[in-house]
C-alpha cells in the first residue's frame, strides 16, 4: 500500500461540505505568506483541511525541499486556522482525493502552479467548478527567503517596526510609506484573529527601551509597553507564561518548543483539577471552556539578533517573524521589540504583571557571553523545556541545508527568474560566517 493509499484507507466523508475548504502545497520552511493563504481559505468556510505534498513529489515537480515532510507537517498543524493536515496529498490535486475528506472547494492563490510537465496543478478541480482564488501575500515567498540566504543581503532589516507601521520609515514617497504601513498593520490585524479568522484572537504590544537594555542584561530598565491590538486577554484561572526569541525562519524547532510549553502547563493544570468535571462545567456555564495557559511571546528586533548572530541574520525581519509567531495556535500575545534578556523590571512591569513562568528551550541558537535568564531564575519562575526531536532545527541549520545544496537551489532560483548567485556572494557569506565563528569562540573563552 502506497503512502497516498494509506491516507485514503479510512472511511470517506458521507457528503461534500461547502464550508469544509481544501488547500494544498509544499509549505516549505513555513512563512507568513503560507499562513496568509490559509487564513483567507479559512475565512471562506468553517473548517480548513490542508494537504501536504511528499518530499518525493516536490523533488520531481519543483526541486529539493529544505524541510522534510515531518517538519512541514509540524508547521501546518501549528497554524491556528487549520482544522486538519493531510500528508501525501498529490501534487496535482485530484477530485477523488479531496472528496474523500468531504471538501467541496479547493482554494489557491492567484499565482499559477504547474507540475513537471508544465500543466496546471488545479486543472481537474477548475474543470469541475470547485476552485476558488485568493490573493497571494505580496513581498514574501520561499524563493525570496532562499535568495536572501544565497545573496547574503541585509536590505530586508527593519530599524523600527513602529515607525514603519506609522509610515515614518521605509522606502518610497511619503504617500507610499503611509500606504505600506497601513497594509502591514492590516495584515498584523488579520493574523491576530482567532481560529475562525474573523474575530480578535491575540493581543499585540510594542516594547521600547534603550539599545543597551534590548541587547544586554546589564541594564535594569523596565522600558515601556504600548498596545497595538487588543485581544481577549487572559481568562480567569489561566497561568500567564512568557517565552522569547528571534523565531527566525519560524520552523519545527520553535513550534515544538511552544507545543511543549502548552503540554507542560496542561499537565500541571490536570494535577490541580483544571479538567475535573465541576471545573469544566463552571467555565462552560460562563460562556465556553478554555485552556489553562496564556502564552506571551516576546520577539527580538532585527538589530538585536544581528548584534549577537552576525552575518545577515535574521533572514526574516521582525515584521515577518512576528506574523509567523502570531499565526501559531500556541501563542496568545506577541510583543514586538522584546529585550534579549527578560530582566526583573521588564517582567514585573508587563501588562499582565509578573508571569507565572518563563520558559526556554534546551539549546540556544545565539552565542552568549552571559546568562540572559538569570533574572527569572533568581525569581524562581524559570522553566527549561526538555529535549525534543526538532531541537536542532533553527535558522542556522536551515541556512546550512541551503548552502550544502547551493547549486540545486541556485538552479531553482534561475527557473523562478531570480538574480543569479555568483561566487562573490557565496564567498561573502563564508567570510562573514568565519568572522562570526571567531567572535563566538572569543565569547566562549571569556565567559
Amino acid at each position: 500500500m502506497s503512502s497516498e493509499q494509506e491516507v485514503l484507507s479510512g472511511p470517506p466523508a458521507p457528503e461534500l461540505l461547502d464550508d469544509r475548504i481544501w488547500v494544498d502545497g509544499c509549505w516549505d520552511f513555513f512563512h507568513h505568506g503560507h499562513a496568509g493563504a490559509m487564513l483567507q481559505a479559512r475565512q471562506l468556510g468553517t473548517e480548513l483541511y490542508v494537504g501536504v505534498h511528499s518530499d518525493e513529489d516536490i523533488l520531481e515537480n519543483k526541486g529539493p525541499t529544505v524541510m522534510n515532510l515531518r517538519e512541514r507537517l509540524a508547521a501546518v498543524d501549528a497554524c491556528r486556522w487549520v482544522t486538519r493536515s493531510v500528508a501525501y496529498a498529490p501534487y496535482v490535486t485530484q477530485l477523488d482525493f479531496i472528496s474523500h475528506f468531504g471538501c467541496k472547494y479547493v482554494v489557491h492563490g492567484d499565482d499559477i502552479t504547474s507540475d513537471s510537465s508544465g500543466e496546471d496543478c488545479y486543472r481537474f478541480v477548475k474543470a469541475a467548478g470547485r476552485f476558488k482564488v485568493v490573493k497571494r501575500t505580496p513581498s514574501i515567498s520561499t524563493t525570496d527567503l532562499v535568495g536572501r540566504m544565497l545573496l547574503c543581503t541585509r536590505t530586508h532589516f527593519i530599524r523600527s517596526l513602529e515607525k514603519v507601521l506609522a509610515g515614518e520609515e521605509g522606502s518610497g514617497t511619503a504617500a507610499e510609506k503611509k500606504a505600506e504601513g497601513e497594509a502591514m498593520l492590516n495584515r498584523i490585524t488579520q493574523y491576530a484573529t482567532d481560529e475562525s479568522g474573523k474575530s480578535p484572537g491575540a493581543d499585540v504590544y510594542f516594547w521600547s527601551g534603550s539599545k543597551a537594555a534590548k541587547t544586554e542584561a546589564l541594564e535594569e530598565e523596565k522600558g515601556s509597553f504600548r498596545p497595538l491590538l487588543k485581544g481577549p486577554g487572559p481568562k480567569p484561572g489561566q497561568r500567564v507564561v512568557y517565552v522569547d526569541g528571534g523565531f527566525d525562519l519560524f520552523s519545527s524547532g520553535h513550534i515544538e518548543f511552544l507545543r511543549q510549553v502548552i503540554l507542560i502547563e496542561e499537565d500541571l493544570a490536570k494535577k490541580e483539577g483544571w479538567y475535573d468535571e465541576q471545573a469544566v462545567n463552571e467555565r462552560r456555564g460562563k460562556g465556553a471552556d478554555y485552556g489553562p495557559v496564556f502564552v506571551v511571546a516576546g520577539v527580538h528586533d532585527d538589530e538585536v539578533i544581528n548584534y549577537w548572530k552576525g552575518v545577515n541574520y535574521p533572514i526574516m525581519n521582525i515584521y515577518e517573524r512576528g506574523l509567523c509567531v502570531l499565526q501559531c495556535r500556541y501563542v496568545n500575545t506577541v510583543i514586538f521589540g522584546a529585550p534579549f534578556s527578560p530582566t526583573k523590571p521588564y517582567l514585573s512591569s508587563s501588562p499582565w504583571g509578573t508571569p507565572d513562568a518563563v520558559y526556554h528551550g534546551p539549546t540556544s541558537f545565539m552565542p552568549l557571553s552571559y546568562d540572559p535568564y538569570s533574572a527569572p531564575k533568581e525569581m524562581g519562575i524559570f522553566q527549561e523545556i526538555p529535549s525534543h526531536e526538532f531541537q536542532e532545527v533553527n535558522a542556522g541549520t536551515i541556512v546550512q541545508r541551503i548552502m550544502k545544496s547551493r547549486e540545486l537551489y541556485e538552479e531553482r532560483q534561475r527557473k523562478k527568474g531570480m538574480k543569479a548567485v555568483g561566487e562573490a556572494a557565496h564567498r561573502q557569506r563564508e567570510v562573514l560566517e568565519e568572522e562570526q565563528r571567531l567572535k563566538e569562540e572569543k565569547l566562549h573563552s571569556t565567559s
